[in-house]
């Protein structure tokens, strides 16, 4: 598509400098566009590639020393959301499915709402409940009871067990499995496990996203909850009981053991790993691959494993770094006193 410069700067509340009449047809990092795009700049590690791109026009900060003539410039407060504004406006991807495949099994129990479209292979089981305008993709399954809400899009092989409840405009990517047991069990006097039946649900409230091969487990008792606007990425692990604040954002490969509670608007990096039954204050950030071992209880960044605030956590890596330095003078101090010793001793005959 052909995207019209004035436009897309009104979008953004942009002023052009250059060719007003530029037709953007794509967008791309500033250091692979080619004509015809637009890119921005928001870093200083990316001007390097400024006087080489080829785009047609570009997102940029105010005062912006513009030295090229041959390339129309937008200026913005922020280039960074001006772009991602204006790739959600002109340039998101289209998933297109329509109808429900014949090779699809629908319960005669379940009730599909107005424009669903539903793919090749899709299970949904007795007493289902689907809204209006979802898509669900390839081999997705639905086990009895599901709920999902209106404008949802599931993509291929999701599998959603019996009884749990997904909101509007959930995006669930394929892979994620919404609704396993949860890893419950108990050791007999001989030490042999025995399963605990996990007979709780998952409730995913509205506008979340959950990436790839996500796992939200079902609660033991009562519900696992994922609130409204939450974004889970790749290889997310979600324990049984678990309640994860709104607006809150998880990395790749982190790991929420049963029955903790992290609050709103906190922000957690990769290969985060959390304790059982505690609880993480709002608007608290996790540095990767830190281990929370116990509450956190004011807002604030952590780092670490255990855990600490990130500037003693700072401090305390400093000295780690430093034992070595530390060992060589704590024995030339060794040696220093050995030797005073042994003139002291010399000194007292």
């Amino acid at each position: 598509m052909k995207v019209n410069l004035v436009e897309a700067a009104d979008l953004v509340g942009g002023k052009i400098f250059g060719n007003y009449n530029v037709e953007i047809e794509n967008i791309a990092k500033i250091e692979e566009a080619q004509q015809g795009d637009l890119t921005f700049l928001y870093l200083p590690a990316y001007e390097k590639y400024f006087s080489s791109t080829k785009a047609s026009a570009i997102l940029v900060k105010p005062n912006f020393n513009k030295t090229r003539n041959d390339i129309t410039y937008i200026e913005v407060s922020d280039p960074n959301k001006a772009f991602f504004k204006i790739l959600i406006h002109y340039f998101s991807p289209e998933f297109h499915l329509s109808g429900i495949d014949p090779t699809s099994f629908i319960h005669p129990s379940a009730e599909i709402g107005k424009n669903v479209s539903i793919g090749k292979n899709v299970v949904i089981s007795a007493g289902c409940k689907v809204g209006d305008n979802v898509k669900i993709f390839h081999n997705t399954v639905l086990l009895d009871d599901v709920f999902v809400g209106d404008d949802s899009l599931l993509f291929q092989n999701v599998s959603v067990r019996e009884k749990c409840r997904i909101g509007k405009r959930v995006i669930i990517h394929p892979g994620t499995v919404i609704g396993s047991d949860g890893f419950g069990f108990f050791s007999d006097e001989k030490g042999v496990y025995h399963k605990i039946p996990q007979i709780g649900i998952v409730i995913i409230e509205d506008d979340v996203e959950l990436g790839a091969n996500v796992t939200v487990d079902r609660a033991s008792l009562g519900a696992t909850i994922i609130k409204k606007g939450v974004k889970l990425d790749n290889l997310v692990q979600v324990a049984h009981n678990v309640v994860i604040g709104e607006n809150t954002v998880i990395s790749a490969q982190t790991g929420i053991s049963g029955s903790t509670k992290i609050g709103k608007n906190c922000m957690i990096a990769g290969q985060v790993g959390i304790v059982g039954h505690i609880e993480i204050s709002d608007n608290v950030i996790l540095i990767a691959q830190s281990g929370v071992s116990k509450a956190i209880t004011k807002p604030g960044q952590y780092f670490g494993s255990p855990a600490k605030e990130f500037k003693t956590a700072l401090k305390l890596e400093a000295h780690v770094r430093n034992l070595p330095d530390y060992a060589n003078k704590l024995s030339e101090m060794e040696n220093q006193i050995k030797l005073l010793k042994e003139e002291i001793k010399k000194l007292s005959k």
